[in-house]
């Protein structure tokens, strides 16, 4: 590694003191934690030792945090391989299995026996095993002076080959992510497991209580968990599904305190965050503040309103779209907030003021002054892209995501590009029509009508009108809704069967003459030829000034206390149980109860009610062990710097014992993506209490809680 690239790295070890607020925030790779980090976590009061948290050579906590099928996080909390992750990353599995007649979303579910625990199709959990920074392989030979094509190429040659080379078992697999935009490049040792089954899940009732209205605020009431269980080969590896498979025996679990949380007590985060952008220049913010989260709120909200209306009308829908729904409903929450919390926080204006700074301190040093253009270079850039970046929203929330028969069309638009390719066109024909059979289970064409006007109606309207496609000019929404559903063979299952059916001539005649999906094509076709192009161009270039923005960041500050943003790999974060004050006169408690659910109950709500064994249960007081001073804790919150990804990640205490669940932020502070302001950023965690409770009170599934190993560590020190 040259000097240089040594010097990049500097700052994730140099400690730098600090008032206790800035020892919180902050994503870091767990195989990086001696030094700076472990000083910080002891000064808020952890008792372990970093290498409990990571060890190549023997057994730690890395080894029961698994990524949860590439989306969530989950833990390992018993030797019998049993798993712990948030009801809403096991939902769309809870749903699979669940019809009108057998309802395991509304009513539950609880396997008495292993023999009684539910396979799912392609749901998989992967341990990290080892993690190895390989800057020095993936970098060598690349040039400041290359083209951003040639880095890409000698990079992506040295990535293939440094994987190649990187030593593992044959059933595991080396993979390499970029960190710090590209100026550090770790390796991380994997191995998947393929047979996990459902073992239990709360009614929705309680593990989504609250569910959209409740969702990304404070004080939350939910007991949003699920449990699987990971099978194994009788070698104690990964297999495919197989009755002869047993269940794992890890190589790590998490004990669970029983002592609960207080005020000011340590808490670590341990798991898969998905995205952060903590470093972008003002100008983005702007951006996103401004343009782009305005126009994704929009079409989410008008999908969701029709949606809703049609959900708490037929039970069939409800089931039908639950999960569609929960999933657009999150993140078009957690957009407003976001724009809020960053709004509140003047986060734009913080930026502007490190800019000023930045710039100042790179015209004092020659070898840096070269990096006081980078800021007036993003202006350019970022005015440039916004029409680009806004269209491109408007086509992805509208066509791919939230209008359905056009998300289908592009699933069968694929396959156009294959038409003189017999074998090709034959494999993509035949793996359209079997992936897409369960998306039809999942869909109602009224709804989807319904939708698609809307929000096509708003796509043509608002859009940036030089980049619209000719078919959304001076459009008739209304008649051209109704001619496309009422023809168009791609509204059902047994349609797109029909669509597909023939060799490529005759399918490629069918597709002309079904007006859904031509009109779906001109929208792809305008979108890849007049939009992408230019904005693939302007990104790339403002991915490279990023880059060296970074760079330049950990060069002009060497002392900060700088993270690498979040790109869904292992990490860890630390904090404390903490409340907080989300506008004037008005303070939150770090911890919710039993009570608040209470509080909030409406028998026969969508949202706000609860089981009758529930009430039954908080009537009589008979909260067995898990009650604190007579009270049965739910949730509590912390300043852990989260995000998506963070779903389902072990809240752990100062011992390394389980003591919750992480599942969610505080609405304020959702912009902690962007800009984390320790003031208000709090994560949102299901108090581990709350979760054995249901289990054995309420579901009287003990002989679960006989598999776990629960400990009273404030009692024994």
């Amino acid at each position: 590694m040259n000097q240089k690239i040594k010097h990049l790295f500097k700052a994730l070890v140099v400690l730098v003191a600090m008032p206790i607020y800035a020892q919180q925030g902050g994503m870091w790779v767990p195989s990086l934690l001696k030094g700076m980090n472990e000083t910080e976590m002891q000064s808020l009061g952890m008792k372990m030792s970093v290498q409990d948290i990571y060890d190549v050579n023997n057994s730690s906590m890395k080894d029961a945090v698994p990524h949860f099928n590439g989306g969530c996080s989950s833990e390992v909390i018993s030797p019998q391989g049993l798993l712990l992750t948030n009801h809403h990353c096991g939902y769309s599995q809870i749903q699979a299995h669940s019809s009108v007649e057998n309802d395991y979303l509304a009513n539950g579910f609880w396997a008495k026996t292993k023999a009684d625990e539910l396979p799912n199709d392609n749901l998989v959990v992967t341990f990290m095993v080892r993690i190895e920074d390989v800057t020095k392989q993936v970098l060598a030979g690349v040039k400041d002076k290359d083209s951003e094509v040639v880095k890409k190429e000698k990079i992506n040659k040295n990535i293939a080959k440094t994987i190649a080379n990187f030593p593992k078992e044959e059933w595991q697999e080396n993979k390499i992510k970029s960190f710090f935009e590209g100026n550090q490049y770790i390796l991380f040792v994997t191995e998947t497991f393929k047979d996990v089954r459902l073992v239990g899940a709360p009614p929705s009732s309680i593990g989504k209580f609250g569910s959209d209205t409740d969702n990304w605020v404070w004080p939350r009431h939910t007991g949003d968990f699920s449990l699987f269980r990971i099978y194994a080969d009788k070698n104690n590896r990964p297999a495919e599904y197989s009755k002869d498979n047993v269940p794992y025996t890890p190589k790590y679990y998490f004990p669970i305190s029983l002592d609960g949380i207080s005020n000011g007590d340590f808490t670590m985060v341990f798991g898969y965050p998905g995205r952060t952008q903590e470093y972008l220049p003002s100008y983005a913010v702007e951006q996103i503040v401004n343009d782009l989260n305005p126009v994704r709120i929009g079409i989410r909200d008008t999908a969701l309103k029709i949606t809703d209306e049609f959900m708490r009308a037929n039970q069939a829908i409800k089931i039908q779209y639950a999960s569609k729904y929960a999933s657009t409903a999150n993140y078009w929450k957690k957009w407003i907030g976001e724009s809020l919390g960053l709004n509140k926080t003047n986060a734009v204006a913080a930026k502007q003021a490190f800019e000023k700074d930045f710039i100042e301190r790179a015209n004092k040093n020659k070898k840096t002054k070269e990096y006081a253009n980078i800021l007036p270079q993003f202006e350019k850039l970022y005015k440039e892209i916004t029409p680009y970046a806004v269209s491109k929203d408007y086509y992805t929330e509208v066509a791919l995501r939230n209008a359905e028969l056009l998300s289908a069309a592009w699933k069968v638009y694929a396959i156009e590009s294959s038409l003189n390719n017999t074998q090709a066109f034959e494999n993509k024909k035949n793996a359209i029509v079997k992936g897409q059979e369960r998306f039809y289970k999942n869909y109602s064409k009224v709804v989807d009508e319904k939708v698609f006007e809307a929000i096509v109606g708003k796509y043509a309207k608002e859009a940036p009108q030089e980049f619209l496609p000719e078919i959304l000019k001076n459009i008739d929404i209304a008649s051209t809704t109704k001619k496309i559903y009422s023809t168009s063979k791609l509204t059902s299952y047994e349609g797109l069967q029909q669509l597909l059916q023939g060799d490529s001539k005759q399918v490629l005649e069918n597709l002309n003459n079904d007006a859904g999906y031509v009109f779906a094509r001109e929208i792809f076709q305008n979108y890849q030829q007049n939009i992408l192009p230019k904005y693939e161009e302007l990104d790339r270039e403002i991915n490279a000034l990023q880059r060296t923005f970074m760079k330049a960041q950990l060069e002009l500050y060497p002392d900060a206390r700088i993270f690498p943003d979040a790109n869904s790999t292992l990490r860890v974060t630390y904090g404390k149980v903490d409340g907080y004050f989300p506008k004037d006169a008005t303070y939150y408690e770090p911890v919710t109860h039993l009570e608040g659910i209470m509080e909030k109950y409406v028998p026969g709500d969508y949202e706000f009610d609860v089981p009758q064994k529930l009430v039954e249960l908080y009537n009589s007081k008979d909260y067995g062990q898990y009650a604190d001073n007579g009270k049965l804790p739910v949730n509590f919150i912390a300043t852990n710097h989260t995000t998506g990804g963070n779903s389902g990640s072990p809240a752990v205490d100062a011992y390394g014992n389980l003591i919750g669940l992480n599942f969610d932020r505080v609405w304020e502070g959702t912009m902690s993506d962007i800009y984390y302001d320790p003031s208000i950023c709090r994560n949102i965690m299901v108090d581990a209490r709350y979760i054995l409770f249901i289990i054995d009170k309420f579901a009287d599934a003990k002989h679960l809680i006989d598999e776990m190993k629960l400990v009273h560590p404030k009692k024994n020190n």
